[in-house]
């Protein structure tokens, strides 16, 4: 007699009925699940930017800003190197020109010892284009009249701006989808480009603010020496710098000190807050241990002087320092709202940009437009989905109708498990789920011609069966099992719409193996004990 365990027929029920709940929120409307307790935490499967609508960006990042940004810090470091040096070695003329940074060294007889101070402190050998061979980050030269110039090495630049790609893909990451949920699709595209893609993003301009903002804050102490006729006329005393100040028409321009004490990296944590005395909105930050400490010294010893916190080039916030701050913490005030107060600390909290970007493309997806690719879909998988019933009625009668209802089965838990781990669905994601479909009822006919072997052999119905599962299962394995691994591999190294195909095709292909070999052979075991049979209906 074919039976069929107890726990497989207890398992196909349970998957069943998580399945149904599951998938349930697709087709349940939003104002019916919120009065249903069970139902309210569920969520129907996310929509990716092609069905959903949204907002399509291609970003490229600004090499030649980020070059010069790079040669300012290397010129720094140059100077560094000098002071620490014994004797010290004096320089005059720092700065970047080109596409070098560079300094003078005052007695030119120190010039030999001053290259090799620049050399261990500023060059080292790294890896460049494979095969063993290694190259110099910087390239230093040496001029008669006593100018040191370091410039990047052949590959080292290629290497800065790759890793600044991939520093800007998780600052926008945390920018756009500061709670991970919004299944925003972030991409490298090239050496120096950026593809982000934002389903249900109604307001593209208002992304491209959140994710174009450089967002690197800097305090500095205010030059007292320099007049505000001067700060109005640009004019500044050598190691300082003109910067807006937006926010006061009273004092559009001030002077601070070029070098910036402390920066965005030195905060541990920024929050939206309201002023205890005036109730408006401000930013409230916390620095780190680092920070503190050296925020704590300035104070002290600049009591009656001003502050500066300069946001992307422009003043935010200039106080005045009436008492030593010790406790790492402060406020940032100007005429913010609640919206721009509560923007301003997530592009802290998120740090940095590396670099500008730009916008090179721009795109927008509507949500009119979504709906049609999903009624096409919902088309194709239909006509898909009959064919494949009336083909399987057609070849193997009533086996045939019992692999449709594990068709449809599997149907149901694809959807719940989409569900379920809020994977995205795109365009691309309904072909695999066709392709899943028309593909699932493969098992069942590997199944059922072995079947017909072993009945054409002249086994009894009952074994004939038993060796269609048993048998058929080894090929079974290995099919989908090539089938995942190529999925695996499409969502590894895919994304956007690639990973959305490779999603529903591994899903797609779990279920139908569990759906083509369980549920069809708890169906034809109960047929069997039902009918009894001297003969296979296939």
């Amino acid at each position: 007699m074919l039976t069929v365990a107890r726990w497989r027929v207890i398992l196909v029920i349970v998957t069943m009925a998580l399945g149904v709940l599951f998938a349930s929120p697709n087709f349940i409307p939003e104002s019916v699940r919120a009065r249903i307790p069970v139902l309210s935490a569920l969520r129907p499967i996310n929509l990716g930017l092609d069905l959903r609508g949204g907002s399509h960006l291609l970003l490229e990042v600004d090499v030649a800003s980020l070059k010069r940004q790079q040669l300012e810090t290397v010129v720094d470091e140059m100077a560094r190197a000098l002071r620490d040096a014994e004797p010290r070695i004096s320089y005059t003329g720092r700065g970047v020109q080109g596409d070098a940074a560079r300094l003078r060294i005052v007695n030119p007889a120190d010039a030999d010892r001053a290259l090799g101070e620049l050399r261990k402190a500023l060059v080292q050998q790294v890896q460049a284009g494979g095969f063993g061979r290694t190259e110099a980050n910087y390239v230093l030269s040496r001029t008669d009249d006593g100018v040191i110039e370091a410039r990047f090495g052949d590959s080292a630049l290629q290497a800065v701006v790759r890793r600044a790609v991939d520093q800007s893909q998780e600052v926008i990451r945390r920018r756009v989808d500061p709670t991970g949920t919004s299944e925003v699709s972030i991409a490298r595209q090239g050496v120096d480009r950026i593809v982000v893609q934002a389903p249900g993003e109604t307001d593209p301009e208002t992304l491209k603010r959140r994710i174009g903002q450089t967002a690197r804050l800097t305090f500095h102490l205010l030059d007292e020496s320099a007049s505000a006729a001067d700060a109005a006329q640009g004019r500044a005393p050598p190691g300082s710098e003109v910067v807006p100040q937006p926010d006061r028409p009273d004092e559009p321009f001030i002077v601070i000190k070029s070098r910036a004490l402390l920066s965005g990296d030195d905060l541990n944590r920024a929050d939206p807050s309201f002023d205890q005395q005036t109730n408006e909105p401000n930013v409230s930050f916390s620095f780190d241990g680092r920070g503190t400490r050296i925020f704590c010294q300035v104070t002290q010893k600049n009591v009656q002087k001003r502050f500066a916190a300069v946001l992307d080039g422009k003043v935010i916030t200039a106080p005045n320092i009436n008492e030593p701050i010790c406790g790492g913490r402060g406020q940032i005030t100007g005429n913010f709202t609640v919206a721009s107060a509560k923007e301003l600390a997530d592009l802290l909290n998120a740090g940095a940009l590396p670099a500008p970007l730009r916008v090179i493309e721009e795109r927008s997806v509507t949500a009119e437009l979504g709906q049609d690719s999903i009624g096409s879909g919902a088309t194709a998988g239909i006509i898909a989905g009959v064919g494949v019933l009336v083909f399987m009625g057609l070849m193997y009668g009533l086996f045939g109708l019992f692999a449709c209802v594990a068709l449809v089965v599997n149907g149901v838990l694809i959807l719940a498990a989409m569900s379920a781990i809020q994977a995205t669905l795109t365009l691309p994601g309904i072909a695999g789920l066709i392709l899943t479909l028309a593909a699932a009822v493969d098992a069942n006919v590997l199944i059922y011609e072995r079947m017909r072997e072993e009945a054409e052999d002249g086994r009894a119905p009952a074994l004939a069966i038993e060796a269609g599962f048993g048998r058929a299962m080894i090929t079974i394995i290995d099919a989908n099992l090539t089938t995942i691994l190529a999925a695996l591999i499409l969502f590894q190294f895919g994304a956007g719409p690639v990973r959305g195909f490779a999603w529903t095709l591994s899903i797609g292909v779990i279920t139908s193996v569990f759906t083509a070999v369980l549920i069809t052979q708890i169906l034809i075991a109960w047929w069997f004990r039902a009918a009894r049979p001297k003969k296979l209906p296939i």
